[in-house]
């Protein structure tokens, strides 16, 4: 699998939950802090084509998959055990 990149913050449970299922999975990721790197949603909302109202945002690759619930779906469909 590509590597993941999750946008998100420090504070956020399900940011942190999503860098443990790529952890889990032993999948290349990159977690980017938004508060640290000063990145706003809407700077992320410009990235992805369409409002952002959540963190985390999660991208595998180029491919914007959404945020930790629809990253878990990814997951499941791409046929990874556990999560």
């Amino acid at each position: 699998m590509e590597q993941v990149t999750i946008f998100g913050r420090a504070s956020c449970g399900f940011c942190m939950r999503a860098r443990q299922l790529c952890e889990i999975n032993d999948l290349p990721y990159r977690y980017v802090d938004m508060v640290e790197e000063g990145i706003s949603k809407e700077d992320l909302s410009k990235t992805i084509g369409k409002p952002v109202h959540t963190v985390p945002q999660i991208f595998v690759g180029q491919e914007h998959v959404g945020g930790f619930d629809h990253f878990s779906e990814y997951l499941a469909r791409a046929g990874t055990t556990a999560s």
